[in-house]
């Protein structure tokens, strides 16, 4: 039997497989908050998209950004997001959800995190804020079992 080389990767979903099946019954009663919440699946996209750029991890970015647009992301907004804060092309409850998003993924400091929190309840109800920090911290948990586990985003064929 071979051993593996030095630099490969235990995927942790597949080596310890109950834990990672606990995180996708974390994220589908998550999809069921959000909508019982009046979120659109639009604005949970772009929260997954948005934390899986801060954290760098290229295979949710591949799975949600195709999820955003069947979700009726513009193709615009997913070029822009990293700019968003300098967009008008996302709504005040877009907006209020992406800041939470980023406070969730960065933690800064705690007058950065008052203030932000402030001006997205603005925006969104109680409901609604605990959701999309739910849906932040979970895609956050998403990206570092793929990145630790280094799955591959494997090239598709492009219409």
């Amino acid at each position: 039997m071979q051993s593996p080389t030095p630099d490969a990767r235990i995927w942790i979903d597949k080596q310890t497989p109950e834990p990672f099946h606990a995180l996708n019954g974390v994220a589908l009663a998550i999809r069921t908050a959000a909508a019982t919440a009046g979120l659109d699946r639009a604005l949970v996209e772009l929260v997954n998209v948005r934390v899986s750029q801060l954290n760098g991890c290229p295979f949710c970015l591949n799975l949600h950004t195709r999820a955003a647009v069947e979700a009726g992301v513009t193709q615009q907004q997913l070029d822009v997001l990293a700019a968003w804060r300098r967009s008008d092309l996302y709504t005040p409850a877009q907006r209020a959800a992406l800041s939470l998003a980023e406070l969730t993924t960065a933690l800064p400091d705690e007058q950065t995190l008052e203030r932000e929190y402030a001006l997205a309840r603005q925006h969104m109800s109680d409901d609604q804020v605990s959701v999309v920090i739910w849906v932040a911290t979970t895609i956050g948990a998403f990206n570092r079992v793929s990145i630790m586990s280094r799955h591959p985003v494997r090239a598709r064929k492009e219409n």
